[in-house]
């Protein structure tokens, strides 16, 4: 069984000292949330994640999720870890107390599921949806289904889904073909079928609320016809929420897959009897609109997904090349009594355990940031700083899940190449890592239709009001931190990519208004320019808070020479950490930001070879 590690040391300075989310306990929302308690949650949450999660993740692999009888059954090595899971509280950490819920900001959320995902990626996929589910109904339902499902959900006692994908329409929604005829007492007979759904069945719930889009009789074409439907899988008395018996929902089969062998993903049927039936969400016809407020949920926790393996891969990573002896050091290479050294001391293993810690300790820092956010919108009544705080959310989103969910598949592979031969081998638990992460840029709104969205939605929202509101953001960072002490030349690469990113925005929609199918297929790549704008950007944060710390660290030890500094950050853990943060952001402006004026040449370059080459084959 392979060890899970977590950094919680670097979540506690991204949570405490870089965003200071303390600060939420002066709002009334999260008063009850200080910094003990939040720590001791964080930390509450790396003791299940390493004492009860982590212990599955093998053995839930080998086992994957099985379909027999007409009947889909996740590992049963799975069953006590989500009971639990809902008993300890995590999934109903966030919510709403009204509905069983603890009330506590998503920013802390956030940095737990991260270390769940690293512990089991399959088994947390099937708590995420529920809690996506029942946010829906929160949000959207009537009263009447909040008082009966949400805190069976949030207490994970019911299980929950989303319903979009139809074998014909793939990611074009708008083609989905289910039915939903009204009834006269009010309810919806809802007739399709839907596949690749998460956690679609599995043996542990006594009742899997689905979310369905499907159309109603007369509904016009595309997603402007699409409504969205809460479709239980035991059909559930309205008045008493008792629960009556089979809704004529059931699992068609489950797809056998490369990663997340634990989690059932399924082929759904509703209504192979015509005997199922679900309830309006909302009005009819706007059941996309809805449903988006599901998927970016589920957008950030996949990128969330991404950082949880790749953070999980470079902790292995990283120690096993501190044991693992092989060859000289390269300082002695030609000495052949020379003694072997740990690969570690190797150059090109350092520049591997470096690219992989920068985009890391980036992504950490980015992703927080965007769930904290949210825990600033939720928690004040200024409409300026909601405005801002949603805006933020809103612009990142498509990079949080883009990037996050492609580090997740570079990191662990990174992470494999380190541990040679022994990573392939499924022993070390990295090559489940990065089977498990493949899945992440694609579903959930592939990475090429995150780009288009950030292109051709999030950069022109509120009238380009959010991305100049970052850009703002990035100005007023450099201006107060230009001169930061041994950062002067990572904030100048910083300063030039942030132009060049600015700029090719206002360039972007008329490269595709002359050209669409030419402007368009650089959608990706800009998305990986802004991505690496924008991880500079927060490691750059980290790096001026560090700073301070150093200093304050060499007053409190009365270390006033060079030497003397040296020797503190060499020898206190405090010191080293600090000091590292300073490092990676140099290390990723240096070698990271180069390729942004690469970039931004070919998106401006007019080629269009890619568009003109005929990739058409004789059948």
């Amino acid at each position: 069984m392979g060890e899970f590690y977590a950094d919680l040391r670097d979540m506690r300075f991204v949570l405490f000292e870089q965003l200071k989310v303390q600060e939420l306990e002066n709002t009334e929302r999260y008063g009850d949330f200080n910094q003990e308690t939040m720590n001791d949650l964080l930390q509450a949450g790396f003791d299940f994640a390493k004492q009860v999660i982590a212990p599955t993740n093998q053995e839930g692999d080998s086992t994957g999720a099985k379909f027999e009888g007409g009947q889909v059954f996740m590992p049963e090595i799975f069953k006590s870890v989500l009971k639990q899971w809902g008993e300890n509280g995590f999934t109903s950490l966030i919510e709403n107390p009204e509905y069983g819920g603890m009330g506590a900001p998503m920013v802390l959320m956030s940095a737990i599921d991260e270390m769940f995902v690293g512990a089991n990626c399959s088994l947390s996929l099937t708590p995420m949806l529920t809690i996506g589910a029942a946010h829906l109904v929160e949000e959207f339902g009537e009263d009447w289904m909040k008082g009966i499902f949400l805190e069976k959900m949030y207490t994970h006692e019911w299980a929950g889904t989303m319903c979009l994908t139809e074998p014909q329409a793939g990611s074009d929604v708008g083609a989905n073909r289910a039915k939903a005829f009204k009834q006269a007492d009010g309810t919806y007979k809802i007739v399709g079928t839907k596949n690749f759904i998460s956690s679609g069945d599995q043996q542990f719930s006594e009742n899997i609320i689905h979310m369905v889009l499907a159309r109603t009789e007369g509904a016009p074409p595309g997603t402007g016809g699409i409504s969205l439907f809460l479709v239980p899988k035991m059909m559930v008395d309205k008045e008493s929420g008792k629960v009556l018996g089979s809704n004529d929902v059931a699992a068609a089969n489950i797809e056998h897959k490369m990663g997340i062998h634990g989690s059932p993903t399924c082929t759904m049927n509703f209504g192979d009897n015509e005997e199922c039936f679900g309830w309006l969400i909302g009005e009819e016809n706007k059941g996309m609109r809805l449903m988006f407020h599901m998927m970016n949920e589920a957008r950030v926790y996949v990128g969330m997904q991404g950082l949880g393996l790749a953070a999980a891969s470079y902790e292995k990573a990283v120690r096993y090349a501190n044991e693992r002896l092989q060859g000289p050091s390269v300082l002695n290479f030609k000495d052949p009594a020379a003694p072997k050294t740990a690969i570690v001391n190797h150059p090109d293993v350092k520049r591997m355990l470096m690219d992989m810690k920068a985009a890391v300790d980036g992504m950490r820092s980015l992703f927080l940031w965007v769930a904290y956010q949210q825990d600033v919108a939720r928690s004040t009544d200024n409409e300026d700083v909601k405005f801002k705080a949603t805006g933020i959310v809103e612009l990142l989103t498509p990079v949080v899940k883009a990037f996050g969910s492609d580090m997740g598949v570079e990191v662990s592979s990174e992470a494999m190449q380190v541990m040679g031969g022994y990573g392939y081998c499924t022993e070390y638990e990295v090559e489940q890592h990065m089977r498990d992460a493949r899945i992440a840029p694609i579903y959930e709104g592939t990475n090429g239709i995150q780009a288009l969205d950030l292109v051709g939605r999030k950069l022109g929202m509120k009238g380009g009001q959010y991305f100049m509101n970052y850009v703002f953001l990035a100005n007023k960072f450099l201006q107060a931190n230009k001169s930061n002490p041994g950062l002067e030349d990572a904030m100048k690469a910083f300063e030039a990519s942030k132009n060049s990113l600015a700029k090719l925005v206002m360039k972007f929609g008329g490269i595709v208004k002359r050209d669409i199918e030419g402007g368009l297929q650089w959608a990706k790549p800009f998305l990986n320019m802004f991505s690496y704008v924008a991880i500079a950007f927060e490691l750059l944060k980290q790096a001026v808070v560090a700073n301070e710390k150093l200093e304050a660290l060499y007053a409190a030890k009365g270390a006033t020479t060079d030497e003397a500094k040296a020797e503190l950050v060499k020898t206190t853990a405090d010191g080293k950490f600090y000091a590292g943060k300073v490092q990676l952001a140099r290390y990723w402006a240096a070698t990271k930001l180069p390729l942004v004026p690469a970039l931004e040449a070919a998106i401006t370059s007019g080629n269009r070879d890619a568009i003109e080459f005929d990739f058409h084959m004789e059948v």
